[in-house]
């Protein structure tokens, strides 16, 4: 075995990937087709086994259902308490996961990993239980059915007519540190069911004639047996990555079909699917684009876009290469992708050709080791004809802006030979001045930087004609005889062969120079492209934000005009609400963006699916569903499908599946968010209501009841005490829902102001009188400067602020201490201020007072909904002003609120007398 040192970056992955990896506990799945198979009599044997190495392994909940075989191994295990919930009068066991962290033993036992929890549980899932284990650091052993996995669950449903509801991501089966198959031949799971040893008989005789048909086994079997396959080549390719194998590993069919911009390349693709079916291998058509290659004419690379779209259509996967050589391009996939079979054609060049150019058929077969080459022969001449002519019956005309592009190359090409003699005279006419006075091979470094020039310029063809006029020129005026093409000195023959050759290489090393350079500019255009709309994505704060920013970019790069389909409530896809849209793709056929929505497989013009539709439809999927559809009108097909710019915009869709992912998962998060505080007010205002008015109302049934059994035996104080009690709870029980309806009125925005003109003394004094009898004797300095201006307001709200905020007061300070109020003018505004000597604010509660239903837990507090506050900030705002709490250096709280002052004052007119 060949080894080679690891990439430093690849290892430095590792390290970290594993560094994550030693925090969480390890998860091992005992895998099987169906019940019955025994997993979970696998299971317990396992834990057994470490329970015999002294490991601490305890039983969160395992289902044996009633097997004696099985309930025999749970002896000797620690079984941990489960949950007894009592779900609409059935009795369930669920797995308690608070109990298995807080005994948290070294392995944990825990059966049914696609298990649904009862409503209620942490987790709506049973794998999140045992993702919630993983990440304290638990090993876990855990049970799943093939038909569990969500991948799968369309497929099964199909094969056994059963719609399987509880599944599990198959993120979680492949993240997974150990999966060990469980199998079982059909005919013995049959006799086991029909021994009652998985069912009890009336069950089994039931599942036999239903999922547990012999043909929904054998089927179910294969699928388990792929699926463990499937999962022990990734982990082989894993350990090839990270230990930098390069050798090729025989241990399974993978088929690499590589085509070129040929007449038989539609032969390798079809040829391919046929040997890849025979092997029932996975295969992968490779299109190396060459230095060489990227400069192919439009009609050559459609060609080979065609020939990748039929490989896909076929079943491969198509991948298209970037490297200045096709053979080590080749080998290097083959030895990342494990490949062990290469389908090429046979080499075109014969005889000197292939000799002195190379194939690379014979470096694949010299370099390629243990990889088997087989190679296709060519078609005869007619064949070869006929395939010519069958390629051509599918290209289009040229459009009128290609037809342009091509004259436009074709000038410039002729140019290049223009220049290519012009140069060629301006280095003779140098050469001519500098004849006398440098040696002959001064000279030739002249005409060879001409040479340079054009090659860097116009390309190989105008660097040949220049290199073959600058030897000519060179001959003959600068070499004896003059003016003859004879040369007298034969060494300057050696001279004018090399300056050929180094001119012809200069010319090529230029181009390949040029072409590269041109690839690099390409990918870093795609690069900055890439990164643009992924920063403009991430900053999106709504889906209309990542649809606006998604279309601009896809029409820069693609020049042509898009929009993004989302579904209805039903499922339906509709046009966008946006006025923006454009003509052009307010036709866009919804019956195929709908298919597309159903299928997740591209449709419309260009593909082979619904080709006769005017726009395609790619599906915008997130890796779990599809999210949208967009349609695009494309100008060029081109621009759209050729290799690069189809990854390119395979990115783009995922970037904003993943975008509009992240919106949906934020909305999702704020709604709950919000539902969360709402159900946290409704609880606080029943429970400040049921408090506040079960107080009032015991108040008032006590002191009637009393007056009803005791009317003519009590004196007539009693009674008139007892009266005014009924009256002031009553009062009270009014106050309570009269606050809890402005509040209400207040949130909807539904409130009316009736502002009038008023001094601000007589709004005070409303207010005081209004509390005459609740502040008793406290003493009360209200302090207003002379000159204050009328206020034009609401005055029955500006009352209510001044009453509550006095409550409040009351509420929370000492009986004997004093309250102030004081009113300024500041600028354009009027601030009046409610202050008391208690024991002031808790620090940092300063606006959450202001909030619904908050309430602070002084011992001075009374009782109260938690609403006052609340509510003066709001008639505050309404009324454009604004509300603020804060301590007073000397003791105590003061509450500001301050008022807009109206430009115009009220016009008084005298009356007549």
């Amino acid at each position: 075995m060949k080894e080679k040192r690891p990439d430093p970056d690849q290892l430095l992955a590792r390290v970290e990937r594993d560094a994550v990896k030693a925090k969480r506990g390890r998860l091992k799945i005992f895998f099987g087709a169906a019940a019955g198979v025994g997993k979970t009599y696998a299971m317990l044997l396992a834990a057994k086994e470490r329970r015999a190495e002294n490991l601490d392994v305890a039983i969160g909940l395992v289902e044996t259902h009633g097997r004696l075989d099985t309930e025999a191994l749970v002896d000797g295990l620690e079984r941990l308490p489960v949950r007894s919930i009592n779900y609409r009068g059935t009795l369930l066991h669920e797995f308690d996961i608070d109990a298995a962290l807080k005994r948290r033993p070294a392995l944990i036992l825990v059966d049914e990993l696609a298990h649904t929890n009862v409503p209620g549980s942490r987790h709506p899932k049973r794998w999140q239980d045992i993702h919630e284990l993983l990440e304290a650091g638990i090993d876990v052993y855990t049970a799943l059915n093939v038909q569990h996995l969500e991948s799968l669950n369309d497929d099964i449903g199909q094969i056994s007519g059963i719609r399987v509801w509880e599944t599990v991501p198959d993120t979680v089966f492949e993240e997974a540190d150990e999966v060990e198959l469980v199998d079982l031949a059909p005919d013995e799971l049959l006799i086991r069911l029909k021994e009652g040893k998985v069912y009890i008989p009336e069950q089994a005789q039931q599942a036999i004639h239903n999922f547990f048909r012999k043909g929904n086994l054998i089927a179910l079997r294969e699928l388990a047996l792929r699926q463990t396959a499937n999962r022990v080549d990734a982990q082989m390719l894993d350990y090839r990555e990270d230990h930098a194998i390069q050798e090729v590993w025989q241990v399974g069919e993978r088929l690499l079909v590589c085509i070129g911009p040929n007449a038989l390349s539609e032969r390798l693709v079809r040829a391919g699917k046929r040997f890849a079916a025979g092997l029932r291998a996975d295969w992968i058509v490779a299109y190396v684009e060459t230095p060489r290659l990227a400069r192919l004419p439009a009609e050559k690379r459609d060609g080979i876009l065609r020939i990748l779209r039929l490989a896909e259509q076929l079943g491969a996967e198509t991948v298209t290469l970037s490297a200045p050589d096709m053979s080590d391009a080749i080998i290097r996939f083959a030895r990342e992708r494990n490949i062990n079979k290469i389908v090429v054609g046979k080499p075109s060049r014969r005889g000197w050709k292939r000799w002195l150019l190379g194939s690379v058929v014979d470096v694949l077969i010299s370099h390629a080791h243990n990889i088997n080459i087989y190679l296709l022969g060519s078609p005869q001449y007619g064949e070869r004809e006929n395939l010519e002519t069958e390629a051509n019956a599918f290209k289009k005309p040229p459009l009128p802006g290609l037809r342009r592009r091509i004259q436009s190359r074709t000038r410039r090409k002729y140019r290049g030979y223009v220049w290519a003699v012009a140069v060629t005279v301006i280095s003779t006419l140098v050469g001519h001045f500098m004849f006398r006075h440098l040696e002959l091979a001064n000279l030739v470094m002249v005409f060879l930087l001409g040479v340079v020039y054009i090659a860097m310029r116009f390309g190989r063809g105008p660097s040949i004609l220049a290199s073959v006029l600058a030897v000519g020129m060179f001959d003959v005026l600068f070499v004896t005889p003059y003016f003859s093409l004879t040369v007298a000195d034969s060494q300057y023959l050696i001279t004018f062969t090399v300056m050929l050759i180094v001119g012809i290489v200069i010319s090529n090393l230029m181009i390949n120079v040029r072409s590269q350079a041109k690839v690099a500019s390409h990918r870093e255009r795609r690069a900055a492209v890439l990164y643009a709309i992924s920063k403009e994505l991430a900053a999106g704060q709504t889906e209309q934000d990542i649809v606006t920013i998604s279309v601009k970019h896809l029409y820069a790069e693609f020049s042509s005009p898009n929009v993004i389909l989302f579904p209805d409530a039903l499922g339906h896809l509709v046009y966008p609400g946006k006025p923006g849209l454009p003509q052009s793709l307010r036709g866009a056929d919804l019956s195929v963006a709908q298919w597309v929505f159903d299928h997740n497989e591209m449709a419309g013009q260009g593909t082979y699916t619904l080709p006769g539709a005017a726009a395609i439809y790619f599906p915008v999927f997130d890796g779990e569903k599809v999210l949208g559809v967009l349609a695009m009108l494309p100008v060029n097909l081109r621009r759209v499908f050729l290799p690069e710019q189809q990854k390119l915009l395979e990115t783009f869709l995922r970037q904003i599946a993943q975008a509009l992912t992240r919106i949906r998962f934020s909305e999702q998060a704020k709604l709950t968010q919000m539902q969360i505080e709402a159900e946290r007010l409704r609880n606080s205002l029943l429970s400040a209501i049921s408090h506040d008015l079960r107080t009032p109302l015991a108040s008032i049934i006590g002191s009637a009841s009393t007056l009803a059994a005791n009317e003519n035996l009590m004196a007539s104080a009693d009674r008139q005490e007892l009266s005014l009690a009924i009256v002031e709870e009553a009062e009270r029980m009014t106050n309570l829902v009269n606050n809890i309806l402005d509040m209400a009125r207040l949130d909807a925005g539904i409130a009316e102001l009736n502002k009038q003109w008023y001094p601000v003394e007589e709004i005070i004094g409303t207010a005081l009188t209004h509390l005459q009898k609740r502040l008793g004797d406290r003493s009360i300095k209200v302090r207003i400067p002379s000159g204050i201006a009328m206020l034009h307001v609401d005055s029955v709200m500006i009352e209510q602020v001044l009453i509550n905020l006095l409550e409040n007061a009351v509420r929370y300070t000492p009986a004997a201490s004093a309250l102030e109020i004081d009113v300024e003018t500041i600028e354009n505004s009027v601030e009046i201020a409610v202050a008391d000597h208690g024991p002031g604010i808790p620090k940092g509660l300063e606006e959450k007072l202001f909030e619904k239903f908050y309430q602070t837990r002084h011992e001075a507090a009374q009782s109260g909904v938690g609403l006052g506050l609340a509510i003066c900030r709001a008639i505050v705002e309404v009324h454009g002003g604004r509300i603020r709490a804060q301590n007073r250096s000397g003791g105590g709280a003061v509450f500001t609120f301050t008022l807009p002052l109206e430009p115009l004052l009220p016009q008084l007119i005298a009356e007549d007398l």
